[in-house]
């Protein structure tokens, strides 16, 4: 369904004309995002002529979909005003805002919090309707402003009676200790079962039910800049879950939320492990060079702050996204210090607890992946066997991955077998937990062993594999 303009639109088509899209192209582009987002679209060349000639404005999320298409062949966001779209059903651009004010800060934190929730219960989430496919030049804003300004001067808020209904007049440590609980207790139920796990799900509907209402009520700036680091805390890991399964879009306002809320905790380690967080979706995404910028800005601020286990992991961060930018050189460099600063590190120091996750063999399971993105199979075999030492039940995603960096390291050696080997143990692991990001992984080494493919081994693999890549993830 569509509704008339007055006369062309001409901002439309002299986007497209810009970004080099065809009408045919636009529309298939839009159908393909449609698609994602659960949703079933046929337009073709000669609705995206109406909509251009006619100034015809498709209905419900058509609008948003065409800014998406059009802000992924440009790389940037392409807001509804830029093409003559602006009086569509109106459709916020929540959570991408990096508010300068606390009050602002809390709004649209407490917002995203709302809609996702809302979402989720229409079927199918806010994400399906929403403008925005992920752009990593959204967080060229936040990540300055965070720079600039990495803690706000003071954060106590008093509420009146009834400024807010149904937040809670005073906040204690109490009511933050309980929001703690509950992001140590997800962060343990992400890395066993993925972030597609129903009790992974139960993110951000805490974040609704519990964070948003003390985040608008009443508390001291001590209690406030508690409040606002374990709320930035479990907004975080909202936004890691929404990654690992496949939700870039949700994952990237997710993210930004938290670097704010980080910044009104004065938690500058924090504030880095979400640009670290925001640096690794950056270079899975393909986009090394920003997601280099983003490490460097954690460990920027974090100098003379941060332990030395977390300014380890900050720099294996950044060697993640050299090479993926293919500099080897930096990569090395960065691989190098991160085991410095690691051997630093001693069991007396005062590392924050959502680091808990890091040690050597996450070092290495990492270092092979950098060295798998560099093509060095030596290096990943090497690295590999260090981080598959020690298989353990608590980091179950982190060993599936690890399995098929091992897979692909034995298949550019040329070990067909040990491949298939490892490839199988993968589909064996990956088939237990709810996470895209791995099916994603087990994706690739399948397309890797395709010149093979009437190889037995291979072809057991591949038969392995069919529930797991034609179950949803």
């Amino acid at each position: 369904m569509s509704r008339e303009q007055r006369g062309p639109n001409e901002k439309l088509g002299a986007v497209l004309a810009l970004a080099g899209i065809s009408n045919a192209g636009l529309a298939r582009r839009v159908n393909d995002l449609g698609a994602q987002r659960g949703l079933t679209l046929r337009y073709d060349k000669t609705s995206v002529a109406r909509w251009v000639s006619k100034g015809m404005v498709p209905q419900g999320a058509a609008p948003h979909l065409i800014a998406a298409a059009i802000g992924q062949k440009l790389g940037r966001p392409v807001p509804l005003h830029e093409i003559g779209l602006a009086d569509a059903d109106p459709a916020p651009e929540v959570g991408l805002a990096f508010p300068r004010d606390v009050g602002q800060a809390v709004k649209t934190a407490t917002e995203l919090y709302r809609l996702d929730l809302a979402g989720r219960r229409a079927g199918g989430g806010i994400w399906q309707s929403l403008a925005g496919s992920f752009a990593v030049s959204a967080y060229a804003t936040p990540a300055s402003r965070w720079l600039i300004t990495p803690a706000d001067s003071s954060v106590a808020r008093d509420v009146g009676p009834g400024e807010d209904s149904g937040a809670p007049l005073k906040v204690g440590h109490s009511d933050v200790q309980k929001l703690r609980e509950a992001a140590e207790d997800a962060r343990r139920w992400d890395s066993k079962y993925g972030g597609g796990d129903w009790r992974s799900s139960m993110v951000p509907e805490c974040l609704r039910v519990e964070a948003a209402p003390l985040l608008l009520g009443s508390y001291s700036d001590e209690v406030g800049r508690a409040l606002f680091g374990a709320s930035a805390e479990l907004t975080r890991l909202a936004g890691w879950m929404a990654f690992d399964t496949g939700q870039q879009e949700a994952a990237q306002r997710y993210y930004i939320q938290a670097l704010r809320l980080a910044r009104a905790a004065a938690d500058v380690p924090l504030g880095g492990y979400v640009l670290a967080s925001m640096s690794l979706q950056a270079t899975y995404r393909g986009f090394g060079d920003e997601g280099v910028d983003l490490a460097q800005a954690a460990l920027e601020r974090n100098r003379g702050l941060a332990t030395a286990r977390t300014m380890s992991f900050f720099r294996l961060v950044e060697a993640r996204a050299h090479a993926r930018a293919g500099d080897a050189q930096a990569a090395g460099g960065a691989l190098k210090a991160a085991e410095s600063w690691l051997e630093r590190a001693r069991p007396g120091d005062s590392d924050p607890s959502w680091l808990g996750f890091y040690s050597y063999d996450r070092f290495c399971a990492d270092a092979a992946e950098c060295y798998r993105d560099l093509k060095a199979p030596r290096q990943v075999r090497r690295f590999t066997e260090q981080a598959l030492s020690k298989p353990t039940e608590e980091f179950v995603r982190s060993h599936g991955l690890r399995l098929v960096v091992s897979a692909v390291a034995e298949l550019e050696s040329g070990n067909l077998d040990a491949a298939c080997e490892q490839g199988v143990r993968a589909v064996e692991v990956a088939g237990r937990i709810s996470s895209a990001r791995t099916t994603e992984y087990v994706k690739d080494l399948l397309h890797r062993l395709e010149p093979y493919g009437d190889e037995p081994r291979v072809v057991e693999l591949r038969e392995r594999a069919r529930p797991l890549l034609v179950a949803p993830a």
